[in-house]
C-alpha cells in the first residue's frame, strides 16, 4: 500500500512541477508582452505628439521652434514655411509628403499601434487566465496530495489490515 502511495504521489510530483515549468515559461512571455506593451504604448504617446505637431503647422509663417540636439539640450531655430514634410518609410528611406499626407500617415499609423496594443491586451489576459488555471491545478492536486497522505497515516490499523489481507491473498495464489 505505502508502495502504492509512493509511487502516486511521485507521479504528482512530477505533473506538479511540470506544470510549475509551464507556469514559469507563461510568466516569460508574460514579461515579455508588458515590455513591448509598454513600447507600443510609448509610440502611440509619441504618433499623437506628432499628429498634433503637424496639425498645428502654420505654413505661411516664419516659426521659432526648439531643436534637440540631446540630453535635454536644445537650440532655438527658424522654420521657413513649411509646404511639406520628410517622412522615414523604412530602411533608410526617406519619402517627401504634403502636411496632409504626413498627417494621414500618423493617423495610420495611431490604429496600427493601437490595434497591436488591443492584440498585447488579448494575449496577456489569455496567458494571466491560463496562469490562474494551472495555480488552480497545482493548488486541487497539492490538497488532494496532503488528504491521502493524510488518510494513510491516520488509520495505520487499516494499512496494518490491508497489509494483511493482501499478504494472504498473495499465500493463496502461489499454494493454488
Amino acid at each position: 500500500m505505502s508502495n502504492e502511495i509512493s509511487r502516486h504521489q511521485a507521479g504528482m510530483e512530477q505533473k506538479i512541477n511540470e506544470m510549475v515549468e509551464q507556469s514559469r515559461i507563461l510568466e516569460g512571455y508574460m514579461n515579455d508582452i508588458i515590455n513591448r506593451e509598454a513600447t507600443v504604448t510609448r509610440l502611440v504617446g509619441e504618433a499623437r505628439l506628432a499628429s498634433t505637431a503637424i496639425q498645428n503647422i502654420v505654413d505661411e509663417n516664419v516659426v521659432e521652434a526648439l531643436t534637440p540636439v540631446g540630453i535635454g539640450v536644445y537650440i532655438k531655430t527658424l522654420v521657413p514655411p513649411i509646404k511639406e514634410l520628410l517622412i522615414n518609410v523604412g530602411a533608410g528611406v526617406t519619402v517627401e509628403k504634403t502636411r496632409e499626407d504626413a498627417i494621414n500617415y500618423v493617423e495610420v499609423k495611431i490604429k496600427e499601434f493601437e490595434l497591436a496594443l488591443r492584440q498585447l491586451l488579448s494575449q496577456k489576459q489569455q496567458i494571466a487566465v491560463r496562469m490562474e488555471q494551472i495555480q488552480a491545478q497545482i493548488n486541487q492536486m497539492l490538497q488532494q496530495g496532503q488528504s491521502t497522505a493524510a488518510s494513510s497515516l491516520s488509520n495505520p490499523r487499516k494499512q496494518a489490515h490491508d497489509n494483511d489481507n493482501r499478504d494472504s491473498s498473495r499465500q493463496h495464489s502461489h499454494s493454488v
